[in-house]
């Protein structure tokens, strides 16, 4: 809710995604801060960088301070007549990173970009929402658990965990990425965890697949969720119904159960003060950054790993047992963050 007495006019705000939903949620989330303190007017611009053009290199001629028209031009194809007139420029995802610096300088506006700046000065960015602690010291840095555009309005939870099974929960399904591969195995426990909570606690589930989601995963779900008298009551296959569908579960469910190759679903279900237990592939090594941002969900609280070989419906009540989710809504912290940070677009004129 947008607080009282302050500026009133829209703030035109120029959103660059790369298309996944993983990055542009991040953008979006942001964007939900902003208009807690004044009215926002978003515009989307998708870009692909030029892949015969290395991102190393728009780093390079931002910092050496090239004209920012050469780097869209160059790196993204875009001329600079095609931007919008914005008071804010607001990104995430590796690939939109050359083009935020290069777009914000054209249109004279602030900028945000949420994760790792890489190689480019963060002279280049007016803020960096990151979530490890080892950047909190960087000039322009923010630390700050991962934007999320999904609120889920406040109620009161039971807690849930040993003696007190929940009686929904939420499972959200990725799949394999760049460090993590799942196995048929993996899956048969999972599908093997899901009706053995039915059998055992009651649980009955929300499941959601994501656009990492192979068929082999997807095809056992919905067969599951065809089963009369299951444990899914709801099946949400990413296919057919796309990105968005997320804040629908989070709002109806009393805990989650996450696999743990989705940093931007952990931060979604989390942001949701729900209880978070992330189902953790033994196969492959986790990228460094994503290890130490799961880590740091554990140190605080909010998120505990489960195995697949743990799974069992003992383990994951223990495990919420362990979780003390979040009481505060992550919007609102970020709101008073940016408005601290970024004072001048929320100073009536």
């Amino acid at each position: 809710m947008q607080q009282p007495g302050l500026h009133t006019r829209p703030l035109a705000a120029l959103l660059l995604s790369d298309g996944k939903p993983g990055h542009y949620h991040l953008a979006e989330g942001v964007l939900a801060a902003v208009a807690r303190l004044r009215p926002v007017e978003t515009q989307r611009l998708t870009l692909r960088r030029r892949r015969w053009v290395p991102a190393r290199v728009l780093y390079r001629l931002i910092n050496r301070g090239a004209p920012p028209a050469l780097v869209l031009r160059l790196g993204y194809g875009v001329g600079a007549s095609a931007l919008p007139a914005a008071d804010l420029v607001v990104s995430a995802g590796g690939e939109t990173l050359a083009a935020n610096a290069a777009t914000a300088r054209l249109l004279g506006a602030p900028n945000i970009f949420c994760g790792r700046i890489r190689r480019l000065d963060p002279a280049h960015m007016r803020l960096v929402i990151a979530w490890l602690e080892k950047y909190a010291a960087l000039p322009n840095h923010l630390l700050a658990l991962p934007p999320s555009p999904f609120e889920v309005a406040p109620r009161a939870q039971e807690r849930v965990g040993p003696g007190n099974p929940p009686r929904l929960a939420g499972a959200l399904i990725g799949g394999n990425s760049g460090s993590v591969r799942y196995t048929a195995q993996d899956w048969a426990q999972l599908v093997g965890f899901l009706r053995r909570s039915h059998r055992d606690s009651g649980t009955r589930w929300l499941v959601t697949t994501s656009r990492r989601s192979g068929l082999e995963i997807t095809g056992a779900l919905a067969a599951l969720a065809a089963e009369e008298g299951g444990p899914i009551e709801r099946f949400i296959d990413y296919r057919v119904a796309g990105p968005g569908t997320l804040g629908q579960i989070l709002g109806a469910v009393q805990a989650v159960l996450v696999t743990a190759d989705s940093s931007s679903m952990i931060t979604d279900a989390v942001g949701a003060r729900l209880p978070v237990v992330g189902l953790v592939c033994d196969h492959g090594t986790m990228e460094q950054g994503e290890a130490e941002f799961r880590k740091l969900m554990v140190r605080r609280g909010w998120y505990r790993p489960l195995g697949f070989a743990e799974l069992r419906p003992e383990t994951f009540l223990d495990a919420l047992g362990a979780v003390t989710p979040r009481t505060t809504s992550a919007i609102d912290d970020l709101a008073a963050e940016l408005r601290q940070r970024l004072p001048e677009l929320f100073r009536e004129p």
